[in-house]
């Protein structure tokens, strides 16, 4: 634990944060940005440092370095985890890799950050969580990077329902719809090779729904039923990776596709709660459509990612036979969660501020040693509960139990 005294974002000889970044692609712009602009806008104990970033291709990592910000680049991971002057490692790659980084980050020392899902697979990810419990008795923290926790709207609801405004939990229904798949021309991507994502939809998206659905409500999911569908078959192969896809030349070969494009299940949690899921990369004109709503005895909260700074919230309690329906909640003022560090009153946030969150929190549970949500045992709980949908799904929606000693 160091001094919990705020950290100059410009002085050298204030307490570092040291971080080496591995992979290059969309999410190392995220966590970069994040990292460089914490410190502006909110007192850190630590000052994060943009070390050393690593990726495959040298040219491409070189790049990557220069426009992100990072000091030094470095195409062998192996090498800069074991480096003396790094603290944390961010974990950036394709889920396949996950295990093999953060478990070897864990026993060289060093904290570590992971992109969820946490890996591909339950196993890796029961490997993960025990090299974090093992890590933990030496000192060193682990984090999985649910980013969307991180937002003030969601953070302000999750509040609500632990204050217990909505009561007993009855219903939660999440989606998460997206659309950048739908063109049928669109070219492979790592994304659509279950080597090396896992799964499609599935885990790409809907790991998101299942984490904030359990971490809003405070309760595990039990059991499901799912059913996967894959739409496009075969795509063409990529010429050159732009955003989460790409381009590809008008007789490029195809590629089989090997994930699911749609995803969609039935949940019951813990209490008794019935969930209902859905997750695509297909539905047209929804560009990132993270919704969830909670119904309780009392009262309702619903949000929408597209709507970020809103969240509808419904007083049972208040009830006017004359003015009924859902109040909405600018999630921007002061007293919000977040909020206080950044705009003045109704003056919105966007995507990148929940990463900047993600890093405030990180760097302040690292420099007080304590434990940041969400551990590498809750994105396990996540994790296994992809695996049972998955599972399901393979064998004409069976309803499928998490076992309490598994989850």
């Amino acid at each position: 634990m160091v001094d919990t005294a705020p950290a100059a974002p410009d002085d050298p000889d204030s307490p570092r944060l040291r971080i080496a970044m591995i992979g290059t692609g969309f999410m190392a712009r995220a966590h970069s940005h994040a990292w460089r602009t914490a410190p502006r806008f909110f007192d850190l104990p630590l000052r994060p440092e943009l070390a050393v970033i690593a990726g495959r291709d040298p040219a491409r990592t070189e790049a990557a370095a220069a426009k992100l910000g990072w000091s030094g680049h470095d195409r062998d991971w192996r090498r800069v985890i074991e480096r003396d002057d790094i603290d944390l490692v961010d974990i950036v790659t394709p889920g396949d890799t996950h295990a093999e980084i953060a478990v070897a980050a864990l026993e060289a020392g060093k904290h570590v950050l992971c992109e969820k899902p946490l890996a591909n697979t339950v196993a890796d990810a029961q490997r993960m969580a025990r090299a974090a419990e093992s890590a933990a008795d030496r000192g060193q923290l682990s984090f999985c990077g649910f980013s969307y926790r991180r937002t003030p709207a969601l953070t302000l609801a999750r509040r609500f329902v632990q204050e217990g405004r909505l009561g007993a939990v009855r219903h939660v229904r999440a989606q998460y719809l997206q659309d950048w798949l739908s063109d049928s021309a669109s070219p492979m991507t790592w994304r659509l090779d279950r080597v090396r994502a896992g799964s499609g939809s599935l885990g790409d998206i809907g790991a998101h729904s299942i984490d904030t659905a359990q971490w809003l409500t405070g309760q595990r999911i039990t059991g499901v039923s799912g059913v996967l569908r894959t739409f496009v078959s075969r795509r063409p192969v990529l010429d050159q990776q732009v955003g989460l896809g790409g381009t590809a030349s008008a007789d490029a070969p195809l590629a089989e596709v090997t994930v699911d494009d749609a995803a969609a299940f039935t949940a019951s949690f813990e209490d008794g709660a019935l969930g209902v899921f859905e997750a695509t990369r297909m539905a047209l004109g929804r560009r990132n459509a993270n919704r969830i709503e909670v119904n309780g005895e009392h009262g309702s909260i619903a949000f929408d990612f597209e709507r970020m700074n809103e969240l509808e919230y419904y007083d049972g309690a208040a009830a006017d036979d004359e003015a009924e329906g859902f109040r909405r909640i600018q999630v921007t003022d002061p007293a919000h969660p977040y909020a206080p560090n950044w705009w003045p009153t109704g003056h919105g946030l966007g995507y990148e501020h929940l990463f900047t969150h993600q890093a405030v929190d990180v760097v302040t549970a690292v420099a007080q040693g304590t434990s940041a949500s969400p551990t590498f045992a809750e994105a396990l709980g996540v994790q296994k509960v992809l695996a049972a949908v998955a599972s399901s799904a393979a064998d004409a929606s069976r309803w499928t139990e998490i076992d309490e000693e598994t989850r």
